[in-house]
């Protein structure tokens, strides 16, 4: 017997062998199909070659297939009118949605974010939003000295190229479901020469030619951005006044002082990219290397502004940094430059096409950077607060809202609609992330990965190894249920266990709100017990620690006249520890929430894809319709645990201040 169920769902397209369109264009010529099976059954119709059909995009050949699939179960059918009815009701039905879905546009996006150990690419429904499919694959990365990090492009690329047919195969989806693909990726450098070949980066083995990526969190270059920094160019006002080793400027000064025959293979007729440039000019097949707004403003000291003095490349500030007049020419370092969502012209090369899996000329959006892609996947979405007919955040909401990506390291994103100089925070960067608002970005170059090595360094570890196993859960989940039990036996709330361990988690350096590399991690109130319960303690002290960072940030925001935060929304692996998320709602007194995709950097990278796509207008209406929000975390009403949080945090302030009052006393002696 028929049930609206077995109607409503076609067998996959791939099951009958079916090709040419894609699995999605299958599944629905197969609905009209199967619903003209119906229609068969009901007048006794053994030859589906004979019917008339109604919708002649159904080849007859494919209707024959499914027929005789289900040929003897609908024989089954009762004739009585009630049952005619019914099914000629629900045959008509599938008939008109199977004809309107074949003809509309694509329905789903790629987007596709390298991270630091890994490339992954999504699969998402451009009108909701919804994640279909997620193909993931890991990357290579070499660490051949202290604070030396490096990656491969070529490796990258399979990476990308396999994440990306992983994910349409998952999502059951071909090629012509798709309407655009954009790549996001951490900010980290690649370097080509003039053939487009990988230039090695690597000094131990400089003729490695695979190693051409200097990673983001590779931190080679203080010595050159320390110089840079002496410098006082107005053009460090745009990173707060002091210009970060992670970024591209100081890596580039480093390769021509230590590397320079690699410096001049490139500067002669190459290219230096930022990561998710590379991957959309790989993705062209080398054919336009149009750079990203986000990545050449945030990461390489281009001022995007619509006017004023120094707009676009400075000339003045490279030279004076040291490099030669003709040796960083815009066709070095970025000639077409657009905001991200744009189409870049020519789409996907037919090289790049057959090893994604992709049709070539598909829509190719400007990328960006990986946290900046979180927040496009996040803080356009309607907060419960607010009017259920909005059409998309205004300029206004985004002010009031810090986007915290949070995983290996956090970064802290705030707009503006004015231009706010915040000293020892990246920005104000025009149009990085929202067109026509100005970024303010903090950040800790250490989050997660500063929690995995206390974790991972502590004598109680291996103990937390087997206790993680036997419940079946990761170690930081370990730690949150043993902290709960330890709380409970004390009778306690939570946060109060670690009021006497007190952490700076600058063990990196620190990013914001001071910008200095040289900072280091400090621990306060350990004694000589080294049990589980010391392990969670600390973890617990360093995961308040990242909150009061978190809120020294937004703290330096106000006070350099930012509109005021009211609402944080998180993304990233961080978010899914609860105690984590807790630990922010509670330091800095306002709700967190989660989008409800929490792939929300993935997310955003889709959210550019459907824009270049034409799935819609323009960002925000993609991210109004893609993005929405999902669980909320309010602060603890408990008055010792907000008590506990504000000593606390002047504790932490006070560390922060004592460690420079240490370093200036010790002079130049080295603090590594």
């Amino acid at each position: 017997r028929t049930t609206p169920s077995a109607a409503a769902e076609p067998p996959h397209g791939t099951a009958l062998g079916l090709s040419g369109r894609g699995a999605r264009a299958s599944q629905m010529q197969l609905a009209a199909a199967h619903a003209v099976l119906h229609i068969l059954v009901l007048f006794s119709t053994t030859d589906a070659d004979a019917f008339p059909l109604p919708w002649a995009g159904v080849p007859s050949k494919w209707i024959t297939a499914c027929h005789k699939q289900g040929l003897a179960q609908h024989m089954a059918v009762r004739r009585d009118s009630s049952e005619v009815s019914a099914v000629r009701m629900r045959s008509s039905r599938l008939l008109v949605r199977a004809v309107a879905e074949s003809s509309a546009e694509p329905r789903y996006a790629i987007g596709v974010d390298v991270g630091t150990g890994s490339a992954r690419a999504g699969v998402v429904d451009v009108s909701t939003g919804r994640l279909c499919g997620i193909g993931k694959q890991n990357i290579q990365m070499w660490n051949p000295k202290p604070e030396f990090y490096e990656q491969s492009s070529n490796d990258i690329w399979q990476a990308v190229c396999t994440s990306v047919r992983r994910s349409m195969e998952i999502a059951g989806v071909g090629q012509d479901d798709i309407c655009g693909i954009a790549f996001d990726a951490t900010c980290s450098l690649v370097s080509l020469d003039g053939e487009d070949s990988p230039v090695g980066v690597d000094p131990v083995a400089p003729n490695d030619a695979e190693r051409n990526i200097i990673v983001w969190l590779d931190h080679r270059a203080n010595e050159q951005a320390a110089t840079i920094n002496a410098l006082g160019h107005a053009r460090l006002r745009t990173v707060g006044g002091v210009i970060s080793p992670e970024m591209e400027v100081p890596k580039m000064l480093w390769l021509k002082q230590k590397m320079p025959e690699a410096f001049a293979r490139v500067s002669a007729g190459g290219k230096f990219l930022d990561l998710a440039d590379f991957l959309s000019y790989r993705a062209t097949d080398y054919a336009n290397a149009t750079r990203s707004l986000c990545t050449v403003v945030c990461k390489w000291n281009y001022d995007a502004r619509p006017s004023g003095d120094g707009v676009g490349w400075d000339g003045d500030f490279f030279e004076k940094v040291g490099f030669g007049r003709n040796e960083l020419q815009p066709q070095t370092i970025g000639e077409l430059i657009l905001p991200p969502g744009e189409r870049i012209v020519g789409g996907i090369g037919a090289v790049a096409a057959a090893e994604l899996g992709l049709r070539a000329g598909l829509p190719l959006a400007v990328g960006m950077i990986d946290a900046h892609a979180g927040g496009v996947g996040s803080l356009g979405a309607r907060l419960p607060s607010e009017a259920d007919d909005k059409a998309f955040a205004s300029d206004e909401d985004l002010e009031s809202r810090l986007a915290i990506i949070c995983g290996t390291s956090t970064c802290h994103m705030a707009s503006s609609c004015a231009d706010v100089f915040v000293a020892g925070v990246w920005g104000p960067y025009y149009s990085a992330m929202f067109d026509g608002l100005f970024l303010t970005e903090g950040g800790q170059s250490a989050a997660g990965k500063l929690l995995d090595f206390l974790i991972e360094t502590h004598a109680a570890f291996q103990e937390l190894q087997e206790r993680a196993r036997q419940l079946g859960v990761p170690p930081s989940a370990a730690l949150n249920a043993h902290l709960a039990s330890l709380a409970s036996a004390a009778s306690v709330p939570l946060p109060l266990l670690a009021a006497k361990v007190h952490l700076t988690p600058d063990f990196a350096g620190n990013r914001s709100p001071l910008g200095d590399p040289q900072m280091r991690g400090a621990i306060v109130g350990l004694s000589l017990s080294s049990t589980m319960d010391d392990l969670a303690i600390l973890y617990l002290a360093a995961t308040q620690a990242l909150a009061y960072q978190t809120r020294h940030i937004v703290e330096a925001l106000d006070e350099a006249g930012h509109a005021p935060i009211s609402a944080l929304i998180a993304c990233g692996g961080l978010t899914k520890n609860p105690l984590y998320m807790q630990m922010h709602a509670d330091a800095l007194q306002r709700p967190i929430y989660l989008p409800a995709e929490e792939e929300a950097v993935l997310l955003g990278a889709a959210v550019l894809a459907a824009t270049a796509g034409g799935a819609h207008g323009s960002v925000r209406a993609a991210m109004a319709a893609m993005t929405s929000v999902g669980a909320e975390t309010l602060p603890d009403d408990d008055g010792r645990v907000r008590d506990m949080h504000e000593r606390k945090y002047r504790v932490f302030r006070k560390m922060v201040d004592d460690q420079l009052e240490y370093r200036r006393i010790m002079g130049d002696a080295p603090m590594s």
